[in-house]
């Protein structure tokens, strides 16, 4: 255990007040008993230093004296570090007022002081993935989904209750809609309030619930929607349908559906940006007097044109027959590189013509 109040907290002996409530905020967080990880002696260090450091007149005695002064050490009757947590019921209480920031501390350790009405739950959001391939992926697809998922009950319509049956005081809360829930700790004896779990905060419940959905107004289910996938969409990317995820508690807004695209490799073409790239191999002859050649392209066959002394390598744009930009920029172009083909074997001919070219090139 250190001695030194400055270090405890981890700031230097000029800090600031902010400087040091920001610190012992940060600590208090991280070793409160109550919370997981949590130290209950470390936590009482850091309270201890705490007391003094933000207390102008303490701070002053123990910058000039130590450890040594009385100022750090409780009183009779009261909590550790000098606080007096006697008679206290709720974090809410009207009358009583933590100073230096303890209410927020404590409102992120406890979950908050007076009751809260409790919000309906927004449904929970579904993730898939679906595969195309690369066609699809140019011209835009559908796809049917097959997901199970908690959906609107379809005998209470979502409402909880059995068809026909009135509502009654909720038992658990009287109707108040808020339990309180007492507490023991090392800070004294805390009074939590919450909502209710059994009523949702109505303060009201049916007097049957729903036979089917027991209550939650949700059911598991299988069923089958219906996506569409735009062109030109790119591996990996994902797109979000609104309102296809689970169903939402009692109401509340469905989650929404988020689906992962995946497209399979093409044998032959592939994809840079909104360009399509391909590579077609051309006789020798035709790349030194030029001609013509069949090439494929996404919508079919293709007769493109090359021209007399094209160098291997040589990559020629079809301008619209790419893929359509997504944000409505045009669609990209169609890259073939030309590779001449080199016979691997030569007829007793084709030697002598080249043997003729050569002595006439040199």
């Amino acid at each position: 255990m250190s001695n030194n109040y400055y270090e405890i907290l981890g700031v230097s002996k000029g800090a600031s007040d902010d400087e040091i409530k920001k610190a012992y905020r940060k600590l208090a967080h991280r070793y409160h008993p109550d919370k997981t990880g949590g130290n209950e002696a470390k936590f009482k260090e850091i309270n201890e230093a705490y007391q003094v450091l933000s207390d102008k007149s303490k701070r002053s005695q123990y910058d000039q004296f130590g450890r040594t002064f009385d100022g750090a050490q409780g009183g009779a009757g009261q909590g550790f570090g000098g606080f007096d947590f006697s008679g206290f019921q709720g974090f809410g209480n009207q009358g009583f007022e933590f100073g230096g920031g303890f209410e927020d501390i404590f409102s992120d350790i406890f979950g908050g002081g007076g009751a809260r009405t409790q919000r309906k739950s927004r449904g929970a959001d579904i993730r898939v993935d679906a595969e195309i391939n690369f066609e699809e992926m140019v011209r835009g697809a559908e796809r049917e989904i097959n997901l199970y998922s908690r959906v609107v009950c379809d005998r209470c319509s979502g409402a909880g209750g059995e068809p026909g049956v009135g509502k009654k005081t909720c038992p658990t809360c009287r109707g108040a809609g808020q339990v309180q829930k007492n507490m023991r700790s090392i800070l004294g004896s805390f009074s939590q309030v919450s909502t209710c779990s059994d009523c949702k905060g109505e303060g009201v419940i049916y007097e049957k619930k729903c036979s089917r959905c027991g209550g939650d107004g949700r059911i598991k289910k299988e069923r089958r929607v219906e996506i569409k996938i735009p062109a030109g969409i790119e591996n990996g990317q994902t797109i979000s349908i609104q309102g296809l995820g689970e169903a939402g508690d009692r109401g509340a807004r469905s989650g929404d559906l988020y689906v992962t695209v995946h497209v399979r490799t093409h044998e032959k073409f592939s994809r840079k940006g909104n360009d399509i790239l391909s590579t077609e191999y051309i006789p020798f002859t035709v790349a030194a007097l030029g001609g013509k050649v069949e090439i494929d392209t996404i919508d079919g066959k293709l007769i493109l044109k090359i021209p007399a002394s094209t160098p291997s390598g040589e990559i020629f744009r079809i301008k619209g027959k790419g893929i359509s930009d997504l944000n409505g920029r045009g669609t990209g172009s169609h890259l073939v590189k030309v590779v001449v083909r080199v016979p691997k074997k030569l007829s007793r001919e084709q030697k002598e013509l080249l043997e003729k070219l050569q002595d006439i090139e040199t």
